[in-house]
């Protein structure tokens, strides 16, 4: 049960993450750092969430 729990958090985060890339993205100018860091996090989150997931019987 606990680790259904942190794939979900981890799933929540990789969203959010995703989703400061995206806008960070659109918005330009020199915060294309801030994309590529949240996009690389976001990455880093959906893989700990799925290997949670994946190991849940």
């Amino acid at each position: 049960m606990h680790r259904r729990a942190l794939g979900l958090l981890f799933a929540a985060l990789a969203v959010g993450l995703g989703l400061i890339a995206v806008y960070a993205a659109l918005a330009g100018g020199r915060v294309w750092v801030i994309a590529v860091a949240a996009g690389g996090l976001s990455l880093w989150m959906a893989d700990i969430a799925r290997r949670a997931f994946r190991r849940s019987p």
